[in-house]
């Protein structure tokens, strides 16, 4: 299926990268200068909720008042929803920095799992750690005592994460290879993961999970083949790849698509194709059959029927 119901709502900054939406139908969502906004769903009032340090990008709601933000290069934040304050949840594993805290699931029981897209590379260089393939994303888990595990290591660009309905697994995707995986959290295979959805057609960006249970993806562009081609050519050419003006560098089309997959895997809905006035869709939520997206480059949100 098409977007073409989809309606651009304008907001007043740059780089809606993930969106949340309330009870109300209001749209949470944060910016490259630091800000997180909610929208009305038809955009007439647009209200700043707090600047956060570092450049947030997930966003879930944690408990009543609260907001978890994932903010590149300054860590797991919370922010309160009344008062705008804003703290740190976790922004060192092991005592080494979390370097590209990216997307987010909140457990009921409190429990934070999200990923840390490259352990050299912030956020803003993504390309670079995607040409340069160093594989060094993480899956990672805050307890409620505040303490945080490494769930999973050497993932190729972690993005997206997102919790089974029954939260029996949790899922991260993987941008650079295309793919989504899987980690049981309870029954015999606890604490193993196997693959959730491979093979994709591009990219898969942040991840959600909708009130109609199924898990939703952002992808943001088709595969490039460009980009294929500089992966396979030996480190050193690579590196001298990633120092060239962006302009010069693989760069995605404005073909997006968005799935919405069940526990098993299978892909149940999917739309593809482009929409007037926005690209780059890097964010997805399903409430009440009602899909709203963000884009990491775009001063817009987007609404539309599922």
């Amino acid at each position: 299926m098409s977007f073409q119901s989809a309606t651009v709502i304008p907001v007043n900054g740059e780089g809606t990268e993930d969106v949340l939406v309330d009870k109300q139908g209001r749209i949470y969502t944060g910016l490259t200068d630091g800000r997180v906004l909610r929208v009305d769903n038809d955009g007439s009032t647009i209200e700043t909720i707090a600047t956060c340090p570092g450049r947030p990008l997930g966003l879930e709601f944690y408990g009543d008042d609260d907001l978890v933000v994932c903010a590149s290069d300054a860590g797991l934040l919370a922010v309160s929803l009344s008062s705008g304050a804003v703290r740190v949840l976790a922004d060192t594993v092991f005592d080494a920095p979390i370097l590209a805290c990216n997307n987010a699931a909140v457990a009921s029981d409190g429990t934070i799992y999200f990923s840390d897209s490259s352990r050299r590379y912030p956020i803003p260089e993504w390309r670079t750690d995607l040409i340069e393939q160093t594989r060094t994303g993480r899956l990672l888990r805050r307890n409620p005592d505040g303490t945080v595990d490494e769930l999973l290591t050497g993932l190729h660009f972690a993005n997206g994460v997102a919790l089974a309905a029954d939260e029996s697994f949790v899922t991260v995707a993987e941008s650079g290879a295309c793919q989504v995986r899987r980690f049981w959290l309870t029954g015999q295979r606890a604490g193993t993961a196997d693959l959730f959805v491979g093979d994709l057609s591009g990219y898969p960006d942040n991840s959600s999970t909708g009130s109609d249970g199924l898990i939703w993806i952002a992808i943001p562009a088709p595969r490039n083949p460009a980009l294929g081609v500089v992966q396979k050519l030996p480190g050193l050419v690579r590196s001298a790849v990633t120092k060239l003006p962006e302009s010069l560098q693989p760069a995605p089309s404005k073909t997006m698509r968005v799935i919405g997959v069940d526990d098993r895997g299978d892909i149940v809905h999917s739309y593809e194709g482009e929409i007037d006035g926005f690209h780059m869709l890097t964010g997805v939520r399903e409430r009440d059959a009602q899909l709203y997206f963000g884009s990491l480059l775009e001063n817009a949100v987007v609404t539309m029927a599922r």
